[in-house]
């Protein structure tokens, strides 16, 4: 049985409103990953609908598990999915904070 690789893996959702149109993506490292989605280098249709605000995360310690999720969630209706982001993050608040941005100066 091939080894599991441990690492920080997260799925997660970007909308550019509250109810907006949604990506959901998977990534190994959620700080490079949002960099590219602000800057519109991520991908095609994040950038088509100014996708930058991440509204849900959900980490795993496996890639295999992450990309199941991530699967999951893209043959869920569109309802199951604001229901899942709303019970977390009602109000639809971006998320992502870069590293660092917590640190006093």
């Amino acid at each position: 049985m091939p080894q599991r690789t441990y690492h920080n893996y997260t799925v997660y959702i970007l909308t550019n409103k509250p109810k907006g149109v949604l990506y959901i993506g998977v990534t190994g490292g959620i700080d490079d990953r949002m960099e590219r989605h602000l800057e519109g280098k991520a991908s095609q249709f994040t950038s088509k609908y100014k996708l930058k605000r991440l509204v849900y995360v959900e980490e795993f310690q496996y890639i295999e598990d992450a990309i199941a999720r991530e699967k999951k969630l893209k043959n869920w209706h569109r309802q199951w999915k604001i229901n899942l982001i709303e019970q977390d993050n009602p109000e639809w608040k971006d998320l992502y904070k870069p590293l660092g941005s917590d640190l006093d100066p």
